[in-house]
């Protein structure tokens, strides 16, 4: 949990700091300020709004308890000992799951329709109870920061390539480095700085959460077929909008697959090394 919160600092302080850098670089003094004022806008709405964003993002809807996924989620929370996180379904092609919310006491779990569809009870259940490992260890937070982090990066970005199509860049008579090719560097640095934190959060927390899926269900055999069935659904061209690749992160498996050489930088493990630390522990 201390471990949680200093990333949490630091997340939030880095992405004041990346701000008023960049406002600095394009608009000097003026540049700064107006950096740091929207720094601590997006840090607030990440904080406290950043999960309601993500499932809106994807059109999620609440499911009460006569519903197979509540009663799933139920059994295994009141098993961990854990508050019941809100529970939600998207209607979407691609099989996956995640789970957001700044702490166990306001979660949420969502599923696709089509994951339910594809996978046995039991292996839902693996999938679920590696999402409550994430409430549970507070993964959830650091996660859905990183979402909204990435996200204004990529703002950030955009807002820096149309300043480079329509020639325009900032002072440099007080210490800015301003002009077209301070705004092209800028528009080519920001995406890979939030690819960056989206890596250094995200990949040792999967092999965590599934060894808590294991510890809870007793065995990482449920787990390992969802995975495994998830990882070939996830190769098909049905998936989830491209435009949402800064929620990457969140699912379970990566539902935005690229070239061998993009796979370096996937927010996920490989779901064969998955299996196998899972396996390692099952002997």
């Amino acid at each position: 949990m201390i471990l949680n919160s200093i990333k949490t600092t630091l997340l939030l302080g880095g992405l004041a700091g990346l701000f008023m850098g960049f406002g600095y670089l394009i608009g000097s003094r003026t540049g700064l300020i107006i950096g740091f004022a929207l720094a601590m806008i997006i840090n607030f709405a990440s904080f406290w709004f950043s999960d309601k964003i993500v499932l809106r993002m994807y059109n999620a809807k609440e499911v009460g308890k006569e519903h197979k996924l509540y009663r799933i989620v139920h059994e295994l929370a009141h098993k961990a000992q854990l508050p019941m996180p809100k529970t939600y379904i998207i209607q979407a092609p691609s099989p996956n799951a995640f789970a957001t919310g700044r702490s166990p006491k306001h979660a949420a779990v969502a599923a696709t329709e089509s994951l339910l569809h594809l996978l046995s009870e039991e292996e839902v259940k693996g999938v679920m109870a590696h999402e409550l490992s994430h409430i549970k260890h507070r993964d959830t937070l650091i996660q859905t920061l990183a979402v909204g982090i990435a996200s204004a990066i990529g703002m950030i970005a955009e807002m820096f390539q149309w300043m480079a199509i329509f020639g325009f860049g900032g002072d440099d008579e007080d210490g800015g480095v301003g002009g077209l090719f301070g705004v092209l560097v800028l528009a080519i640095l920001t995406p890979i700085i939030a690819t960056i934190i989206q890596l250094a959060i995200s990949r040792q927390r999967e092999y965590m959460a599934d060894a808590g899926a294991t510890k809870l269900l007793k065995t990482p055999e449920p787990l390992i077929s969802a995975l495994q069935k998830l990882e070939t659904a996830a190769r098909n061209p049905h998936s989830f909008h491209a435009s949402a690749t800064p929620t990457e992160s969140l699912f379970i498996v990566n539902p935005f697959r690229g070239s061998s050489i993009a796979s370096l930088f996937s927010t996920h493990p490989s779901t064969k090394s998955r299996i196998e630390a899972m396996q390692k522990l099952k002997a």
